[in-house]
This record gives C-alpha cells, structure tokens and sequence, in this order.
C-alpha cells in the first residue's frame, strides 16, 4: 500500500482548520488527523511548492508518527533540549513550533545532512544552536551543561519506511542491524550522561525490529537504576514490553517506536 502524504501545520502561523480551507481553495483535498494535533493528509500527493503557504512556512511534510515526538518529549518553560540526530530538522522544527520558548541544540555528524537542517529552519522562521558532531563523542560537543530532555531519534535499520523506500529490502543484510544495535546503545549510554536529574530522554526509530527497539531499551533499563521507563499512554501504537510500537499502516502511519525515560537521579 503507497503511503500517503502527511503535512504538519505550523500552527505558530495558521490553524489546521484554516489550512485546510486554504487547501480547499486550491481544490487540494485532505482531511484532519485525529492522532496527530498538527497533522492533515492529503487525499493525493502533490508536488510541495503546489502547497499554498509551503515556501513561507505556513507547513512541513511530515509522517504522522514522526509528528508524535514533540508531544511525547512534554513541554516546559525555557527547556533546554537536545536533539541528538537531528537530520534532515523536522522533528527540531516541530519542537521549535510548539515550544517556542525552548532553547534547542540539533546535532548530526554529517556536514551535508546538517545544511537539510538549516535549510528547513531558515524556511520556518525558527532558530536553533545547530552543531556538526557525532552525538556520543561527548567532548567535540558537549559544554558539560545538562538537558532538560533529550530527543534520541536513533540511527537505525529503516524497517519501517520500507513502504516509502523499498530498495531497504535489498540493500540492509543482517549483518547490518548488529553494528546499528551496537551505535544504538553507544548513543544511549553517552547521553544519558548529559541528562538533568528528573529530565526525560526519548528514544524514536523508524524501524519494526524488537532488537532495535523494546530490547534495545529494556537492556538499557536493566543496566541502569538511575532510569525508569515513562509509560506512553495514547489511542494509537501497541504496546510493548518497553515503549510503544506503530507497524507500517496503522492509523496512516509508518512503522515507527517510541519509549520514554525518565531520570531519577
């Protein structure tokens, strides 16, 4: 099944409701998202720059599971946040639009992907402190002072857009998914170090592998009394053991998982 195309309102800017009438005027048809606040899918795909408002910011393209991060990640004042693998910076800028008070720090370690950051930024009118540095390697980056949450959007084995690009069947080998575990649990174990005491960290992919996911975290768990999993209470994923699991077409959406940490000391 072709997976649909899913915008994000900036609603910083305009209202769904409003959106959609200006997509009507267009003669575009879409309709609300009921597990997504700022989501609209279209009835059709078209072409971004067809989009009324899309050049000024007025809305992104962005799958409705990838749109779950900034709600479950929580709102604060002045929160310091990092997102850890922040590439291409649509998760950064739906932190940005609905925490605008928020001081936001985005790193990627490629050069080229970190420019796809700016780019969404400078199209969005937002602003964040954007680094090129490998997340885990802690002193290329980290001024030593802590974050209120972390966003750890976690390299992984893509098994969950396959939908959206299925040369991943031909291209990932099994031998893949251990290096990706073992960057994974790299990542995890670096970070938690930068995080404040009664902070949160949340863990995302876009895979379906338990390895990857409810394991990854649950071995995480077990390996450290300092950190305790946040229940994720919502109409839409499945549950797990830890986090919260979307397979490829549930609601919509693609395959993604999604688990919260809180740190209790």
């Amino acid at each position: 099944m072709q997976a649909p195309m899913v915008l994000r309102v900036n609603q910083q800017k305009i209202s769904c409701d409003k959106y959609l009438q200006r997509l009507t005027e267009c003669d575009i048809a879409a309709d609300r998202l009921s597990h997504a606040a700022d989501g609209v899918v279209l009835k059709q795909a078209v072409d971004v720059h067809l989009l009324p408002g899309f050049d000024d910011g007025l809305v992104s393209v962005q799958d409705a599971a990838a749109q779950q991060a900034a709600a479950l990640l929580g709102h604060s004042k002045h929160s310091y946040v990092l997102d850890a693998c922040a590439a291409p910076g649509g998760k950064t800028a739906h932190l940005l639009e609905t925490q605008p008070d928020a001081k936001v720090l985005a790193l990627d370690v490629s050069e080229g992907r970190l420019l796809l950051i700016k780019d969404t930024l400078t199209r969005l009118s937002l602003f964040a402190d954007v680094k090129c540095a490998d997340a885990a390697v802690l002193d290329d980056w980290w001024d030593g002072r802590k974050f209120d949450s972390i966003l750890l959007d976690a390299p992984c084995s893509a098994t969950g857009v396959i939908r959206r690009n299925p040369d991943i069947k031909i291209h990932r080998r099994l031998k893949d998914i251990h290096g990706i575990i073992v960057e994974q649990r790299r990542l995890l174990e670096q970070l938690w170090q930068t995080l404040k005491p009664g902070g949160h960290l949340l863990y995302a992919t876009c895979s379906i592998l338990k390895d990857e996911n409810e394991n990854q975290i649950r071995k995480f768990l077990d390996s450290h009394n300092d950190a305790v999993e946040q229940e994720i209470n919502t109409a839409w994923g499945r549950k797990c053991k830890a986090g919260v699991q979307v397979l490829p077409g549930d609601q919509l959406m693609d395959g993604f998982y999604y688990a919260r940490l809180e740190k209790t000391q």
